[in-house]
């Protein structure tokens, strides 16, 4: 193996920190910035009938008219103009801005990528071996583009000289130093919170825009002359006039271009969206410079993504689009959802109507599961956003259509909580109801506005003796305080007790009620390897196309390592052996304590230990269609499911 000797006296890639004014204290806008951008909650409030913004709907319609045609079509841009992209600034280090800057980064070794949060311990984890977000295959790609890679070796059959894979530098930041990080970049990316505002004009509809805007006023003071604005937070159409009007105001003798990139990332695959994506939406003004700005940032995804992927259109278009893949999507869940109360009454099952549904090329079979409902921090918000908008333009018919979607949503929610209550006795009082689940979907430890909190402050009014909670992929700290906040009342958050594995959850339950569906749940061992064995017969030709084509890539790299998986059948997260070593941990670590005492995180549920440990009936009500039913009432349970007209 090579040494690494090389890797050590190679200068890092640094940022670009020479102005020492900026190496001074923060602004006081910074600072307030930084602790609206710090409060990561999201709100749930049900849709309001707020009136229509008079100011909202003549400003939309006239800047729809001025960006209708483009100016310059892409293919006569002179690539040589376009902006050189060596540094990049993702302002944010949330579920958005953290996993993208990551990708971005791991991908472009070349151009040093600085992720700004003025929240300390967000910044302290990212550079820590327990990352904030659980993400599968994050971390790996964090060490790489953060820590940089050993050079190494592999010999492979039929190939005469070894593949060597060489070192690279650091060239992913996690900092707190906002300003310097603003004023080196050529591209700066804001991927700060926009929850759903709560007060004044537009309370419970609208997006909240003041972090939003305190982060653009921050960029305006402190960004270079060129530099690229990219919103890549979920907005409202007109926000990146908004942006530039700030901009403009703030900073007149310069012009920045701004852009509108969407993230269309699903939380617990965000890492495969952003490595695979089914396509990238660059949105940007109809002009030459828009355009120009459009392509620079399409280079950058190019180091990965395939051109025919990319798209651009105009800011409105990309920023309308977001709002309504989520609207979409989240209309598909509470469709079928919908169909699931009518199974439960005529004896039909949902699983089969949805597979027969599937079936349908025209249809497809995603977002077809039936559940208890749709949680987290985007789809609810998005659809509020994009009823207001609707409203703000005086369609009245096609936002009570969007917030139809919501309805359906919440009567699901509330739904299961009554059928849970129904067949125990129609009272909870004096007894233990366990919860299986509290992120908002499996794989990710986002607990906003899940499913589950709603479940259990429903649950709560009815006064059972206690509500256990366990979730494998969440801290008990993290569901304490989101439940606290939704809760508010102290005699029935008196009532919640979350656990660190599922035995002390179930011990003398009356019931189950599976939230999210983790592995876990079903029976069956999290962290097995998904990495498929290439075939032994296109070994070499693999091999070969990934030498052919100069330098390596990490897709070249990732294939290699897949080479090396089907070689030597080891199982491994760096079967190549070319990651340095975590950042190492102070003896009094909270997260290490954390993981040492939910070690059993990836522990299996044994339905049969359940059924001795729960009182008896033993209920188990499936939220999610994840256990095998007729498995469990052999062992002597009874089990409703959603959609599905026998219970036992």
């Amino acid at each position: 193996m090579a040494s690494m000797v090389s890797f050590a006296e190679s200068p890092p890639l640094l940022r670009d920190t020479s102005s020492e004014s900026l190496l001074t204290a923060k602004s006081q806008t910074s600072s307030t910035w930084g602790k609206a951008m710090s409060n990561e909650a999201t709100t749930d409030t049900a849709p309001t009938s707020a009136g229509p913004s008079p100011e909202d709907s003549p400003m939309l319609k006239a800047a729809v008219l001025e960006h209708s045609e483009r100016i310059v079509p892409s293919d006569d841009l002179d690539i040589d103009a376009l902006p050189k992209v060596r540094n990049i600034c993702f302002v944010g280090a949330g579920f958005v801005g953290g996993p993208t800057a990551a990708l971005i980064a791991f991908h472009n070794p070349d151009i040093a990528v600085n992720v700004v949060d003025l929240n300390v311990d967000r910044i302290a984890a990212w550079n820590s071996a327990h990352l904030p977000i659980h993400e599968l295959g994050l971390p790996k790609i964090v060490r790489i583009a953060r820590d940089g890679t050993k050079e190494v070796s592999m010999f492979s059959p039929n190939a005469s000289e070894p593949v060597v894979v060489p070192f690279r530098r650091p060239n992913l930041f996690f900092s707190t130093d906002v300003n310097p990080s603003i004023a080196a970049a050529d591209i700066v990316f804001i991927c700060v919170n926009t929850p759903t505002k709560m007060y004044g004009l537009g309370a419970g509809a609208t997006a909240d825009l003041g972090t939003l805007e305190l982060a653009t006023r921050s960029v305006a003071q402190h960004a270079k002359t060129g530099a690229i604005v990219v919103e890549k937070s979920t907005v409202p159409c007109g926000t990146a006039r908004m942006i530039s009007d700030i901009l403009l105001q703030m900073r007149p003798e310069t012009h920045f271009e701004v852009l509108s990139n969407p993230e269309f990332l699903a939380e617990g695959s965000a890492v495969e969206n952003l490595m695979y994506p089914d396509r990238i939406l660059i949105g940007s003004a109809n002009t030459a410079a828009g355009l120009r700005a459009a392509n620079a940032l399409k280079n950058v995804y190019g180091a990965w993504v395939n051109a025919a992927r990319i798209l651009t259109v105009n800011t409105f278009s990309s920023e309308l689009t977001k709002l309504i893949a989520n609207a979409m999507l989240a209309q598909r869940i509470s469709s079928i959802n919908a169909v699931s109360a009518l199974c439960e009454e005529l004896g039909a099952d949902v699983q089969e109507v949805s597979r027969a549904l599937g079936a349908d090329s025209r249809l497809g079979a995603k977002f077809l599961q039936s559940g208890v409902g749709f949680g987290g921090s985007c789809f609810e918000k998005d659809i509020l956003n994009l009823a207001w908008l609707a409203k703000s333009l005086y369609l009245n018919e096609v936002a009570h259509y969007w917030t139809g979607i919501l309805s359906i949503n919440q009567y699901q929610r509330e739904r299961f909580t009554r059928t849970v209550t129904r067949k125990l006795n129609n009272t909870l009082r004096g007894k233990k109801i366990a919860i299986f689940g509290f992120a908002f979907k499996d794989g990710t430890n986002d607990t906003r506005n899940s499913v589950a909190v709603h479940v259990i402050a429903d649950m709560a009014a009815e006064l059972p003796q206690e509500i256990a909670v366990y979730d494998p992929g969440c801290a008990v700290g993290e569901v304490e305080e989101e439940i606290r906040r939704v809760l508010k009342d102290d005699s029935h958050m008196s009532r919640v007790v979350v656990h660190s594995g599922w035995r002390e959850t179930v011990d003398g339950a009356s019931a189950v009620c599976i939230l999210t569906p983790w592995d876990q749940f079903r029976g069956l061992q999290a962290g097995t390897s998904k990495v498929k064995p290439l075939s032994r017969d296109n070994l070499h030709t693999t091999l070969s196309g990934s030498i052919g084509e100069g330098a390596l890539s990490e897709m070249d790299i990732i294939t290699l390592e897949k080479i090396r998986v089907s070689l030597d059948e080891v199982a491994s997260e760096d079967p190549l052996e070319r990651l340095l070593p975590q950042p190492i941990c102070s003896e009094d670590c909270e997260d290490c304590a954390a993981r040492f005492l939910e070690k059993n995180s990836e522990d299996a549920v044994d339905w049969n230990a359940v059924s001795q440990m729960m009182k008896q009936p033993s209920w188990v009500f499936d939220g999610r269609n994840i256990v095998d039913a007729a498995h469990l009432r052999e062992m002597g349970f009874r089990v409703h499911s959603i959609g599905k007209g026998v219970d036992y």
